[in-house]
Protein backbone atom coordinates (compact mmCIF):
# COMPACT_ATOMS: atom_id res chain seq x y z
CA UNK A 1 0.00 0.00 0.00
CA UNK A 2 2.98 2.18 1.17
CA UNK A 3 4.81 1.75 -2.52
CA UNK A 4 1.25 2.82 -4.40
CA UNK A 5 0.83 5.51 -2.86
CA UNK A 6 4.14 6.73 -3.58
CA UNK A 7 3.77 5.70 -6.94
CA UNK A 8 0.55 7.56 -7.36
CA UNK A 9 1.86 10.56 -5.40
CA UNK A 10 5.32 10.49 -8.22
CA UNK A 11 2.17 10.09 -11.19
CA UNK A 12 0.41 13.36 -9.67
CA UNK A 13 3.41 15.54 -8.78
CA UNK A 14 4.91 14.68 -12.90
CA UNK A 15 1.44 15.97 -14.22
CA UNK A 16 1.60 19.02 -11.79
CA UNK A 17 5.53 19.87 -12.95
CA UNK A 18 3.66 19.26 -16.59
CA UNK A 19 1.43 21.60 -16.47
CA UNK A 20 3.24 24.03 -14.26
CA UNK A 21 5.99 23.84 -17.35
CA UNK A 22 3.32 24.47 -19.45
CA UNK A 23 3.24 28.19 -18.84
CA UNK A 24 6.87 28.14 -19.98
CA UNK A 25 6.18 26.99 -23.63
CA UNK A 26 7.07 29.18 -26.70
CA UNK A 27 4.50 31.30 -27.90
CA UNK A 28 3.93 28.78 -31.03
CA UNK A 29 4.66 24.83 -30.98
CA UNK A 30 4.96 24.27 -34.80
CA UNK A 31 2.33 21.61 -36.19
CA UNK A 32 3.43 20.96 -39.64
CA UNK A 33 7.23 21.01 -39.80
CA UNK A 34 10.27 19.98 -36.90
CA UNK A 35 10.22 21.95 -34.15
CA UNK A 36 14.12 23.38 -33.88
CA UNK A 37 13.86 22.76 -30.21
CA UNK A 38 12.70 19.79 -28.74
CA UNK A 39 10.37 19.49 -25.56
CA UNK A 40 10.96 17.52 -22.43
CA UNK A 41 8.89 14.33 -22.27
CA UNK A 42 6.41 15.15 -19.61
CA UNK A 43 5.52 18.01 -21.16
CA UNK A 44 5.66 16.95 -24.67
CA UNK A 45 2.83 13.77 -23.18
CA UNK A 46 0.87 16.40 -21.51
CA UNK A 47 0.53 18.34 -24.93
CA UNK A 48 -0.51 15.30 -27.04
CA UNK A 49 -2.75 13.74 -24.30
CA UNK A 50 -4.52 17.17 -23.94
CA UNK A 51 -5.17 17.21 -27.55
CA UNK A 52 -6.52 13.53 -27.78
CA UNK A 53 -9.10 14.49 -24.62
CA UNK A 54 -11.50 15.93 -27.78
CA UNK A 55 -11.55 12.52 -29.36
CA UNK A 56 -14.63 10.48 -28.81
CA UNK A 57 -14.99 7.73 -26.33
CA UNK A 58 -13.87 4.53 -27.60
CA UNK A 59 -16.26 2.83 -25.36
CA UNK A 60 -19.42 4.36 -26.77
CA UNK A 61 -18.35 3.93 -30.24
CA UNK A 62 -21.23 2.19 -32.21
CA UNK A 63 -19.94 2.98 -35.27
CA UNK A 64 -16.64 0.60 -35.06
CA UNK A 65 -16.39 -3.50 -35.19
CA UNK A 66 -12.82 -3.11 -33.88
CA UNK A 67 -12.11 -4.28 -30.38
CA UNK A 68 -11.75 -1.14 -27.59
CA UNK A 69 -11.95 -3.40 -24.41
CA UNK A 70 -9.22 -6.48 -23.18
CA UNK A 71 -8.42 -7.19 -19.68
CA UNK A 72 -5.66 -5.77 -17.89
CA UNK A 73 -3.65 -8.78 -18.35
CA UNK A 74 -3.99 -9.17 -21.45
CA UNK A 75 -3.00 -5.41 -21.78
CA UNK A 76 -0.14 -5.59 -19.98
CA UNK A 77 1.10 -8.75 -21.88
CA UNK A 78 0.69 -6.82 -25.23
CA UNK A 79 2.44 -3.99 -23.68
CA UNK A 80 5.73 -6.24 -22.98
CA UNK A 81 5.88 -7.33 -26.50
CA UNK A 82 5.24 -4.00 -27.88
CA UNK A 83 8.48 -3.90 -29.17
CA UNK A 84 8.15 -7.72 -30.95
CA UNK A 85 8.50 -7.45 -34.67
CA UNK A 86 6.40 -10.62 -35.84
CA UNK A 87 8.65 -10.95 -39.26
CA UNK A 88 11.95 -11.26 -36.87
CA UNK A 89 11.10 -15.28 -35.99
CA UNK A 90 14.32 -16.09 -35.32
CA UNK A 91 14.62 -13.53 -32.88
CA UNK A 92 11.72 -14.17 -31.33
CA UNK A 93 10.69 -17.73 -31.90
CA UNK A 94 8.29 -17.80 -28.77
CA UNK A 95 5.80 -15.75 -30.12
CA UNK A 96 6.20 -17.13 -33.61
CA UNK A 97 5.53 -20.48 -31.93
CA UNK A 98 1.98 -18.64 -30.60
CA UNK A 99 1.36 -17.40 -33.79
CA UNK A 100 1.43 -20.98 -35.26
CA UNK A 101 -0.80 -22.08 -32.03
CA UNK A 102 -3.32 -19.88 -33.00
CA UNK A 103 -3.46 -20.62 -36.48
CA UNK A 104 -3.93 -24.41 -35.74
CA UNK A 105 -6.51 -23.79 -33.23
CA UNK A 106 -8.61 -21.33 -35.93
CA UNK A 107 -7.94 -24.40 -38.71
CA UNK A 108 -9.69 -26.48 -36.03
CA UNK A 109 -12.75 -24.22 -35.23
CA UNK A 110 -13.20 -23.79 -38.88
CA UNK A 111 -13.06 -27.80 -39.61
CA UNK A 112 -10.26 -27.77 -41.58
CA UNK A 113 -10.03 -31.24 -43.24
CA UNK A 114 -6.84 -31.87 -41.63
CA UNK A 115 -5.81 -28.86 -38.56
CA UNK A 116 -2.44 -29.78 -38.97
CA UNK A 117 -1.80 -29.16 -42.39
CA UNK A 118 -3.93 -26.11 -42.72
CA UNK A 119 -2.26 -23.16 -44.06
CA UNK A 120 -2.54 -19.12 -43.39
CA UNK A 121 -0.66 -16.41 -41.68
CA UNK A 122 -1.57 -13.41 -39.19
CA UNK A 123 -2.29 -9.99 -41.00
CA UNK A 124 -2.22 -7.04 -39.80
CA UNK A 125 -6.47 -7.38 -40.25
CA UNK A 126 -8.52 -8.54 -42.81
CA UNK A 127 -8.30 -6.13 -45.59
CA UNK A 128 -4.37 -8.34 -45.64
CA UNK A 129 -6.50 -11.31 -45.68
CA UNK A 130 -8.81 -10.59 -48.48
CA UNK A 131 -6.04 -9.26 -50.70
CA UNK A 132 -4.00 -12.52 -49.94
CA UNK A 133 -6.88 -14.78 -50.30
CA UNK A 134 -8.17 -12.68 -53.59
CA UNK A 135 -4.69 -13.14 -55.17
CA UNK A 136 -4.21 -16.89 -54.34
CA UNK A 137 -7.61 -17.38 -56.35
CA UNK A 138 -6.81 -15.31 -59.10
CA UNK A 139 -3.06 -17.39 -59.22
CA UNK A 140 -4.92 -20.74 -59.36
CA UNK A 141 -7.75 -19.05 -62.18
CA UNK A 142 -4.55 -18.32 -64.57
CA UNK A 143 -2.84 -21.12 -64.20
CA UNK A 144 -5.76 -23.41 -65.12
CA UNK A 145 -6.37 -20.82 -68.24
CA UNK A 146 -3.05 -20.86 -69.29
CA UNK A 147 -3.01 -24.93 -68.82
CA UNK A 148 -5.77 -25.12 -70.95
CA UNK A 149 -4.44 -22.51 -73.82
CA UNK A 150 -7.25 -20.15 -72.71
CA UNK A 151 -7.40 -16.34 -72.44
CA UNK A 152 -5.81 -14.95 -68.89
CA UNK A 153 -6.34 -11.81 -69.05
CA UNK A 154 -9.66 -11.22 -68.12
CA UNK A 155 -10.11 -12.05 -65.03
CA UNK A 156 -13.67 -11.31 -62.67
CA UNK A 157 -14.52 -12.06 -58.95
CA UNK A 158 -18.51 -11.90 -57.94
CA UNK A 159 -19.47 -10.63 -54.77
CA UNK A 160 -22.34 -8.68 -53.24
CA UNK A 161 -22.73 -4.87 -53.57
CA UNK A 162 -22.39 -4.96 -49.90
CA UNK A 163 -19.26 -6.03 -48.93
CA UNK A 164 -15.98 -3.91 -47.46
CA UNK A 165 -14.03 -1.52 -49.12
CA UNK A 166 -10.80 -3.81 -49.45
CA UNK A 167 -12.36 -5.67 -52.04
CA UNK A 168 -12.76 -2.74 -54.70
CA UNK A 169 -9.09 -2.05 -53.56
CA UNK A 170 -7.93 -5.22 -54.50
CA UNK A 171 -10.22 -5.39 -57.84
CA UNK A 172 -8.49 -2.37 -58.72
CA UNK A 173 -4.94 -2.99 -57.57
CA UNK A 174 -5.13 -6.17 -59.18
CA UNK A 175 -6.71 -5.90 -62.09
CA UNK A 176 -9.76 -7.45 -61.64
CA UNK A 177 -13.19 -6.86 -62.96
CA UNK A 178 -15.64 -6.35 -59.66
CA UNK A 179 -19.27 -8.34 -60.52
CA UNK A 180 -20.92 -6.51 -57.64
CA UNK A 181 -24.41 -7.63 -57.28
CA UNK A 182 -26.89 -5.05 -56.37
CA UNK A 183 -28.87 -4.64 -53.48
CA UNK A 184 -32.69 -4.60 -53.22
CA UNK A 185 -35.47 -3.21 -51.29
CA UNK A 186 -35.68 -6.48 -49.93
CA UNK A 187 -32.73 -8.92 -50.38
CA UNK A 188 -29.06 -6.64 -48.33
CA UNK A 189 -26.70 -9.15 -49.30
CA UNK A 190 -26.25 -11.65 -52.17
CA UNK A 191 -27.97 -14.47 -53.08
CA UNK A 192 -26.68 -17.75 -54.37
CA UNK A 193 -28.94 -17.29 -57.46
CA UNK A 194 -27.71 -13.91 -57.84
CA UNK A 195 -23.76 -15.23 -57.57
CA UNK A 196 -24.19 -17.88 -60.24
CA UNK A 197 -25.97 -15.77 -62.78
CA UNK A 198 -22.77 -13.47 -62.91
CA UNK A 199 -19.99 -16.75 -63.15
CA UNK A 200 -18.24 -17.54 -66.41
CA UNK A 201 -14.91 -18.69 -67.48
CA UNK A 202 -13.33 -15.61 -66.36
CA UNK A 203 -14.98 -15.82 -62.47
CA UNK A 204 -11.91 -16.61 -60.47
CA UNK A 205 -13.98 -17.27 -57.40
CA UNK A 206 -16.83 -16.04 -55.06
CA UNK A 207 -16.86 -13.90 -51.92
CA UNK A 208 -19.22 -14.87 -49.59
CA UNK A 209 -19.35 -12.85 -46.25
CA UNK A 210 -20.05 -13.79 -42.78
CA UNK A 211 -21.53 -10.53 -41.36
CA UNK A 212 -22.15 -8.12 -43.38
CA UNK A 213 -20.83 -4.46 -42.45
CA UNK A 214 -24.02 -2.99 -43.71
CA UNK A 215 -26.57 -4.92 -41.19
CA UNK A 216 -24.65 -7.69 -39.45
CA UNK A 217 -26.54 -10.30 -41.56
CA UNK A 218 -24.66 -13.51 -42.87
CA UNK A 219 -24.77 -14.41 -46.54
CA UNK A 220 -25.70 -18.16 -47.28
CA UNK A 221 -22.23 -19.65 -47.93
CA UNK A 222 -24.00 -23.34 -48.03
CA UNK A 223 -26.84 -22.61 -50.38
CA UNK A 224 -23.38 -20.80 -52.72
CA UNK A 225 -21.81 -24.41 -52.32
CA UNK A 226 -24.96 -26.17 -53.74
CA UNK A 227 -25.65 -23.77 -56.72
CA UNK A 228 -21.95 -23.37 -57.99
CA UNK A 229 -21.86 -27.94 -57.40
CA UNK A 230 -25.00 -27.02 -60.08
CA UNK A 231 -23.23 -24.84 -62.08
CA UNK A 232 -20.39 -27.04 -62.50
CA UNK A 233 -22.75 -30.07 -63.22
CA UNK A 234 -24.36 -27.92 -66.20
CA UNK A 235 -21.25 -26.01 -67.53
CA UNK A 236 -18.02 -27.78 -66.31
CA UNK A 237 -17.12 -24.53 -64.38
CA UNK A 238 -15.06 -25.01 -61.17
CA UNK A 239 -15.21 -22.14 -59.27
CA UNK A 240 -14.30 -21.82 -55.61
CA UNK A 241 -15.45 -19.88 -52.16
CA UNK A 242 -13.32 -17.01 -50.42
CA UNK A 243 -15.38 -16.44 -47.13
CA UNK A 244 -14.35 -13.32 -45.88
CA UNK A 245 -15.89 -13.65 -42.20
CA UNK A 246 -13.75 -10.66 -40.84
CA UNK A 247 -16.46 -10.08 -37.97
CA UNK A 248 -18.52 -13.81 -38.10
CA UNK A 249 -15.43 -15.84 -38.53
CA UNK A 250 -15.32 -15.68 -34.56
CA UNK A 251 -18.77 -15.21 -34.02
CA UNK A 252 -20.93 -18.05 -36.06
CA UNK A 253 -19.35 -21.16 -34.73
CA UNK A 254 -20.61 -20.61 -31.13
CA UNK A 255 -24.05 -19.08 -31.98
CA UNK A 256 -24.66 -20.93 -34.97
CA UNK A 257 -22.21 -23.70 -34.77
CA UNK A 258 -24.41 -26.26 -36.76
CA UNK A 259 -24.60 -24.21 -39.75
CA UNK A 260 -21.69 -25.01 -42.16
CA UNK A 261 -19.92 -22.26 -43.86
CA UNK A 262 -16.62 -22.68 -43.41
CA UNK A 263 -14.41 -25.55 -44.66
CA UNK A 264 -17.09 -28.12 -43.64
CA UNK A 265 -18.00 -27.13 -47.69
CA UNK A 266 -15.68 -28.10 -50.34
CA UNK A 267 -15.38 -25.08 -52.91
CA UNK A 268 -14.44 -22.75 -49.80
CA UNK A 269 -10.60 -23.11 -50.21
CA UNK A 270 -9.77 -19.54 -47.92
CA UNK A 271 -11.21 -17.85 -45.18
CA UNK A 272 -9.98 -14.78 -43.33
CA UNK A 273 -11.02 -13.25 -40.14
CA UNK A 274 -10.10 -10.16 -37.70
CA UNK A 275 -9.10 -11.20 -34.31
CA UNK A 276 -9.47 -7.56 -33.28
CA UNK A 277 -12.65 -7.74 -34.10
CA UNK A 278 -15.22 -10.34 -32.45
CA UNK A 279 -11.84 -12.15 -31.98
CA UNK A 280 -11.45 -9.47 -28.76
CA UNK A 281 -7.92 -8.28 -29.44
CA UNK A 282 -7.31 -4.58 -29.57
CA UNK A 283 -6.42 -3.48 -33.20
CA UNK A 284 -4.52 -4.71 -35.00
CA UNK A 285 -4.52 -8.32 -36.15
CA UNK A 286 -6.17 -10.82 -38.80
CA UNK A 287 -6.12 -13.91 -40.21
CA UNK A 288 -6.52 -15.75 -42.80
CA UNK A 289 -6.10 -19.45 -43.43
CA UNK A 290 -6.14 -22.03 -46.93
CA UNK A 291 -7.55 -25.43 -46.31
CA UNK A 292 -4.22 -27.20 -46.95
CA UNK A 293 -1.04 -26.61 -48.04
CA UNK A 294 -1.75 -27.32 -52.18
CA UNK A 295 -4.13 -24.13 -52.00
CA UNK A 296 -1.17 -21.83 -51.28
CA UNK A 297 0.98 -22.03 -54.39
CA UNK A 298 4.56 -21.92 -53.85
CA UNK A 299 5.60 -18.96 -55.72
CA UNK A 300 3.62 -16.94 -53.17
CA UNK A 301 5.39 -18.21 -50.05
CA UNK A 302 8.99 -16.27 -50.07
CA UNK A 303 11.88 -16.49 -47.48
CA UNK A 304 14.59 -14.14 -46.65
CA UNK A 305 17.63 -14.85 -44.80
CA UNK A 306 18.89 -11.55 -43.64
CA UNK A 307 17.43 -11.88 -39.78
CA UNK A 308 19.41 -13.90 -38.60
CA UNK A 309 17.88 -17.37 -40.12
CA UNK A 310 15.93 -18.71 -43.09
CA UNK A 311 12.64 -17.11 -42.43
CA UNK A 312 9.23 -17.89 -43.99
CA UNK A 313 6.95 -15.12 -44.86
CA UNK A 314 3.63 -15.29 -46.71
CA UNK A 315 1.99 -11.64 -45.83
CA UNK A 316 2.00 -8.96 -48.47
CA UNK A 317 2.85 -6.32 -45.76
CA UNK A 318 6.48 -7.12 -43.86
CA UNK A 319 7.00 -5.70 -40.33
CA UNK A 320 3.94 -6.36 -38.12
CA UNK A 321 2.98 -6.10 -34.29
CA UNK A 322 3.48 -9.51 -32.48
CA UNK A 323 1.62 -7.80 -29.13
CA UNK A 324 -1.43 -8.26 -30.84
CA UNK A 325 -0.39 -11.88 -32.15
CA UNK A 326 -0.10 -12.51 -28.25
CA UNK A 327 -3.08 -10.73 -27.27
CA UNK A 328 -4.92 -13.29 -29.66
CA UNK A 329 -3.34 -15.92 -27.86
CA UNK A 330 -3.77 -15.15 -24.78
CA UNK A 331 -7.75 -14.84 -25.54
CA UNK A 332 -7.94 -17.88 -26.45
CA UNK A 333 -6.20 -19.64 -23.70
CA UNK A 334 -8.54 -17.32 -21.34
CA UNK A 335 -11.54 -18.22 -22.73
CA UNK A 336 -11.69 -21.39 -24.65
CA UNK A 337 -14.55 -22.77 -26.70
CA UNK A 338 -16.85 -21.83 -23.26
CA UNK A 339 -15.78 -18.74 -22.48
CA UNK A 340 -15.84 -17.38 -26.35
CA UNK A 341 -19.53 -19.43 -26.66
CA UNK A 342 -20.75 -17.34 -23.77
CA UNK A 343 -19.40 -14.03 -24.40
CA UNK A 344 -21.21 -14.50 -27.83
CA UNK A 345 -24.56 -15.58 -26.19
CA UNK A 346 -24.08 -11.99 -23.97
CA UNK A 347 -23.55 -10.13 -26.80
CA UNK A 348 -26.56 -11.59 -28.83
CA UNK A 349 -28.81 -10.65 -25.97
CA UNK A 350 -27.73 -7.22 -24.93
CA UNK A 351 -27.81 -6.44 -29.22
CA UNK A 352 -31.10 -8.11 -29.20
CA UNK A 353 -32.27 -6.33 -26.02
CA UNK A 354 -31.03 -2.98 -27.96
CA UNK A 355 -33.00 -3.92 -31.37
CA UNK A 356 -35.79 -4.59 -29.59
CA UNK A 357 -36.46 -1.50 -27.23
CA UNK A 358 -35.32 0.43 -30.32
CA UNK A 359 -38.04 -1.22 -32.52
CA UNK A 360 -40.99 -0.23 -29.81
CA UNK A 361 -39.91 3.66 -30.52
CA UNK A 362 -42.71 4.14 -33.44
CA UNK A 363 -40.78 6.71 -35.85
CA UNK A 364 -37.56 3.78 -35.91
CA UNK A 365 -38.19 0.51 -37.19
CA UNK A 366 -35.13 -2.39 -37.57
CA UNK A 367 -33.59 -2.78 -41.05
CA UNK A 368 -31.98 -5.97 -39.52
CA UNK A 369 -31.95 -8.02 -36.56
CA UNK A 370 -29.17 -9.79 -34.67
CA UNK A 371 -30.61 -13.14 -33.38
CA UNK A 372 -28.72 -15.65 -34.53
CA UNK A 373 -26.15 -13.36 -36.81
CA UNK A 374 -23.58 -10.91 -35.45
CA UNK A 375 -24.74 -8.59 -32.63
CA UNK A 376 -25.03 -6.20 -35.20
CA UNK A 377 -27.94 -4.87 -36.58
CA UNK A 378 -29.26 -1.74 -38.42
CA UNK A 379 -32.65 0.94 -37.98
CA UNK A 380 -34.28 3.33 -40.43
CA UNK A 381 -36.86 5.64 -40.21
CA UNK A 382 -40.86 4.70 -40.24
CA UNK A 383 -43.11 5.21 -42.84
CA UNK A 384 -44.35 9.08 -42.85
CA UNK A 385 -41.22 10.61 -40.51
CA UNK A 386 -40.08 13.44 -42.69
CA UNK A 387 -39.23 16.09 -40.47
CA UNK A 388 -36.29 14.96 -39.17
CA UNK A 389 -33.54 12.11 -41.02
CA UNK A 390 -31.08 9.84 -39.21
CA UNK A 391 -28.16 11.74 -39.94
CA UNK A 392 -29.86 14.57 -37.22
CA UNK A 393 -30.38 11.83 -34.71
CA UNK A 394 -26.73 10.61 -35.10
CA UNK A 395 -25.89 14.43 -34.79
CA UNK A 396 -28.04 14.88 -31.38
CA UNK A 397 -26.98 11.50 -30.11
CA UNK A 398 -23.40 12.87 -29.89
CA UNK A 399 -24.14 15.30 -27.34
CA UNK A 400 -24.11 12.33 -24.71
CA UNK A 401 -20.98 10.84 -26.25
CA UNK A 402 -22.73 8.27 -28.04
CA UNK A 403 -20.90 7.39 -31.76
CA UNK A 404 -23.59 5.99 -34.21
CA UNK A 405 -23.26 6.07 -37.65
CA UNK A 406 -25.94 7.37 -40.28
CA UNK A 407 -25.18 6.19 -43.90
CA UNK A 408 -27.21 5.56 -47.43
CA UNK A 409 -26.94 1.69 -48.14
CA UNK A 410 -25.26 0.61 -51.26
CA UNK A 411 -25.85 0.53 -55.09
CA UNK A 412 -30.22 -0.05 -55.71
CA UNK A 413 -30.82 1.08 -52.21
CA UNK A 414 -29.25 4.50 -51.87
CA UNK A 415 -32.36 6.06 -50.89
CA UNK A 416 -32.38 4.87 -47.97
CA UNK A 417 -30.62 5.64 -44.95
CA UNK A 418 -30.05 3.66 -41.51
CA UNK A 419 -28.23 4.09 -38.64
CA UNK A 420 -26.23 0.59 -37.52
CA UNK A 421 -25.46 -0.30 -34.02
CA UNK A 422 -22.34 -2.35 -33.53
CA UNK A 423 -22.22 -4.21 -29.60
CA UNK A 424 -19.08 -5.70 -28.30
CA UNK A 425 -16.71 -6.90 -25.42
CA UNK A 426 -16.91 -4.21 -22.86
CA UNK A 427 -20.65 -3.11 -23.97
CA UNK A 428 -23.06 -3.72 -21.03
CA UNK A 429 -26.99 -4.16 -20.30
CA UNK A 430 -26.53 -1.35 -18.40
CA UNK A 431 -24.90 1.00 -20.99
CA UNK A 432 -27.69 -0.89 -23.46
CA UNK A 433 -30.10 0.78 -21.09
CA UNK A 434 -28.60 3.92 -21.11
CA UNK A 435 -28.79 4.30 -24.74
CA UNK A 436 -32.51 3.36 -25.29
CA UNK A 437 -33.12 6.02 -22.63
CA UNK A 438 -31.10 8.46 -24.88
CA UNK A 439 -32.16 7.23 -28.07
CA UNK A 440 -35.96 7.69 -26.66
CA UNK A 441 -34.89 11.54 -25.18
CA UNK A 442 -33.80 12.22 -29.00
CA UNK A 443 -36.58 10.99 -30.74
CA UNK A 444 -38.62 12.65 -28.23
CA UNK A 445 -37.43 15.80 -29.12
CA UNK A 446 -37.36 15.76 -32.56
CA UNK A 447 -40.75 14.79 -32.46
CA UNK A 448 -42.03 18.04 -30.90
CA UNK A 449 -40.81 19.90 -33.02
CA UNK A 450 -43.59 21.73 -35.35
CA UNK A 451 -41.36 22.34 -38.35
CA UNK A 452 -38.79 20.35 -40.38
CA UNK A 453 -35.36 20.28 -39.10
CA UNK A 454 -32.75 21.83 -41.52
CA UNK A 455 -30.55 19.05 -43.12
CA UNK A 456 -28.06 18.04 -41.47
CA UNK A 457 -24.20 18.02 -41.89
CA UNK A 458 -23.55 14.61 -41.55
CA UNK A 459 -25.81 14.15 -44.79
CA UNK A 460 -23.77 13.79 -47.60
CA UNK A 461 -26.20 15.46 -49.61
CA UNK A 462 -25.82 18.62 -47.14
CA UNK A 463 -24.97 21.28 -49.68
CA UNK A 464 -21.99 23.73 -47.52
CA UNK A 465 -22.30 27.32 -48.28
Amino acid sequence: MVQRNRSEFLHLNSRHSARMAAAQLPAEIPRNRLPDHGLEADLAYELIHDHLMLDGNARLNMATFVGTWMEPQARRLMEECAEKNMIDKDEYPQTAELEERCLRMLAELWHAPDASAAVGTSTTGSSEGCMLGGLVMKWHWRQRQQAAGADSSRPNLVMGANTQICWDKFCAYFDVEPRLVPLSQDRLHLTAEEAVKRCDANTIGVVGIVGSTFDGSYEPIDAFQLALDQLQERSGLDIPIHVDAASGGFVAPFNSPDWAWDFRLPRVVSINASGHKYGGVLPGVGWVLWRDQAQLPEELRFNVNYLGGEMPTIGMNFSRPGAQVVGQYFNFLHLGHQGYAHRMAMLEAIACHLADGIAALGPLRLVSHPLGQLPVFAVERAPGINHWDVFQLADKLRERGWLVPAYTLPAACEERSVLRFVVRAGFSRDMADQLLEDLERAVAWFEGLEAPMPQSMSDPGFAHL
